[in-house]
């Protein structure tokens, strides 16, 4: 298993630690992202090269763009088209679609001529180019738009679930998104809905989207959940609301924020200003404008007094005071600080 890094900076520059703070990768870039599946992207003049853990970048080739690593594979763009590098670097499928999807259970979303298909991890195509639209290959199903129908079909290209609905987004796990004159609900894998569309689609946020079997609903401005049946367990009445995690979700009230469980109880008070959300048993939370974090009872466990906070992973957080930033433990204790 690989040990996770952790990006950091000095000098204006970009590098990487380990859990321990030691430096494995020297601060040298002008921009990282954190790591996913095994590589991150650094700025290397104005283009983004995958790099994996070892600082290594795969640059056999120079691409307009390089998305993330699905099963090995990355989606790049070079011009106007899109093919495959594999995790060495090396073109894996031949630049030549108009567009292309990161791959899932072994497919990936293409389109050529204006028309949708589904290829393998080798380039060649399971389903022909024939659909208006299709979305990413999930659970077996793929979301397509063709003729006037929006439903799903699975890796022949048969329709499986045939939807009234004018939109379909792809599968998390068992449910997904079904998008009807701007308002979303939700269906499972038998094309059964379990919730009718009434709740405001908005492009480019989350839409349905379930973390820890709950997802974030809107209406008449205020904030609600819906529950994995589809169900509205939680009533929209929220000024703002967080994701579920850990059993547990930061909602506003009354401009000050505090923490509901599952049932819409209040586990902890509305007594911050602002608030992050659950990981590794604790959640960063705001007062007096400074941030720390609290434990799931809503006692302080490292006290408020940094400018801004991240949530815990893999044992660290990273946090920011007077401009420079640090990695602490679960005990508050530094294991890196900028200089």
């Amino acid at each position: 298993m690989e040990q996770p890094l952790f990006k950091i900076r000095e000098k204006g520059k970009y590098g990487f630690i380990d859990a321990q703070g030691q430096v494995v990768i020297e601060p040298q870039y002008l921009a990282v992202e954190d790591y996913y599946h095994g590589f991150t992207r650094v700025q290397l003049n104005d283009k983004l090269v995958p790099m994996d853990p070892l600082g290594r970048l795969l640059m056999k080739h120079f691409f307009n763009y390089v998305g993330h690593f699905e099963e090995d594979l990355a989606r790049v763009q070079l011009v106007s088209r899109w093919g495959y590098i594999d995790i060495r670097g090396n073109l894996s499928i031949d630049i030549r679609f108009d567009q292309a999807g990161d791959f899932n259970n072994g497919l990936a979303a293409v389109s050529w001529n204006s028309a949708f298909g589904l290829i393998d991890l080798k380039g060649n195509y399971v389903v022909p180019p024939r659909y208006e639209w299709m979305g990413d290959y999930r659970e077996g199903l793929a979301p397509v738009r063709w003729l006037g129908r929006s439903g799903y079909v699975d890796r022949h290209g048969a329709f499986v679930i045939d939807t009234a609905y004018e939109r379909c987004l792809p599968f998390q796990q068992d449910l997904a998104v079904i998008v009807d004159q701007g308002q979303w609900g939700v269906i499972n894998r038998n094309g059964d809905i379990l919730c009718e569309p009434q709740f405001p689609f908005r492009e480019g946020i989350s839409n349905g989207e379930y973390f820890d079997g709950m997802a974030i609903v809107t209406q008449q401005g205020k904030f609600g959940f819906i529950n994995h049946e589809g169900e509205v367990v939680v009533t929209p009445r929220y000024e703002a609301a967080g994701d579920f995690c850990e059993g547990l979700a930061p909602t506003q009230l009354h401009g000050r924020y505090g923490f509901i469980n599952k049932q819409d109880d209040m586990v902890v008070p509305y007594i911050y200003e602002d608030a992050g959300l659950y990981a590794e048993g604790l959640a960063p939370v705001r007062q007096n404008r400074q941030w720390g974090y609290i434990d799931a009872r809503g006692e302080w466990t490292i006290p408020p007094k940094y400018d801004a906070v991240q949530g815990f992973r893999e044992g660290l957080a990273w946090v920011e005071k007077n401009g420079l930033w640090g990695y602490i433990n679960r005990s508050g204790e530094f294991i890196w600080r900028e200089r």
